[in-house]
């Protein structure tokens, strides 16, 4: 099985690009969409008419702004959107998706650069999200997460540690929350299989930050630590253009 994750920051602009074209070549298992900034009816129609996969869409109450969305070809037995917290729920970060042997979380994690209040936004929905997560795997739950979690977690996941050490994305806390959900016994998918530095998964626009690679590893895949045996390979597709992301993703059995 095969799942990829990608913040395409906006799906209409990354519709222009090519984006159906590279899905049926890619041909993904499920995909996770992030930063989607469309309400449903927003979705172009040659996205929404594909049958390979089942769709769900969660978007922001404001307008143009997050949202998430799912393609799966399994149909999942439930879907739940949200964490349950209305603050949070309005903003169209989450889609839940529970499958026969594990459950999905597909997140558009927020980003706290804006302000001290967003950076503290941020963070308790990070707890949140981990409370709910924690809930789930209590009851047996076998748990994947994925999306943009706008936190890179050590000094080789971005090109620039030293001259980011203030900067909300590369914060104390946000790394040590971090840490946190490792305790809590999830695990990074990508590390499972390297420890190479120099993998992102987000660039800035500005100062040919792509072309010189000086990037971000923001973008994750999580699984509970009695799923890793079933994780067979964990990968970024720096390639995939269209966004100032690209996908990650993981193979698994």
């Amino acid at each position: 099985m095969r799942l990829l994750s990608w913040n395409v920051n906006g799906i209409r602009a990354v519709h222009k690009k090519g984006f159906v074209d590279w899905l049926k070549a890619e041909n993904p298992d499920i995909l996770c969409l992030q930063e989607t900034k469309a309400q449903p009816e927003q979705i172009p129609a040659d996205i929404s008419e594909l049958t390979d996969w089942h769709q769900y869409w969660r978007s922001a109450e404001r307008k143009g702004y997050s949202g998430v969305g799912l393609l799966t070809k399994v149909k999942p037995k439930e879907v739940r959107f949200g964490l349950g917290v209305p603050e949070f729920d309005t903003e169209g970060r989450t889609i839940i998706a529970f499958y026969e042997d594990f459950v999905l979380f597909n997140i558009y994690f927020p980003n706290g650069q804006q302000s001290p209040e967003r950076l503290d936004f941020k963070m308790r929905f990070y707890d949140a999200f981990l409370e709910l997560a924690d809930k789930l795997k209590g009851e047996g739950y076998n748990i994947v997460i994925c999306g943009d979690v706008n936190t890179a977690h050590t000094e080789i996941d971005l090109a620039r540690p030293k001259a980011n050490e203030k900067t909300s994305g590369f914060l104390p806390e946000e790394r040590e929350w971090m840490d946190k959900l490792f305790s809590h016994g999830y695990l990074d998918t990508l590390r499972l299989f390297t420890d190479e530095g120099e993998k992102y998964s987000w660039w800035s626009y500005r100062a040919q930050a792509r072309e010189r690679n000086v990037g971000w590893r923001i973008d994750y895949f999580f699984v509970s630590e009695n799923m890793k045996s079933r994780v067979k390979d964990g990968f970024i597709l720096p390639d995939v253009t269209g966004s100032d992301h690209c996908p990650v993703g993981i193979e698994m059995v």
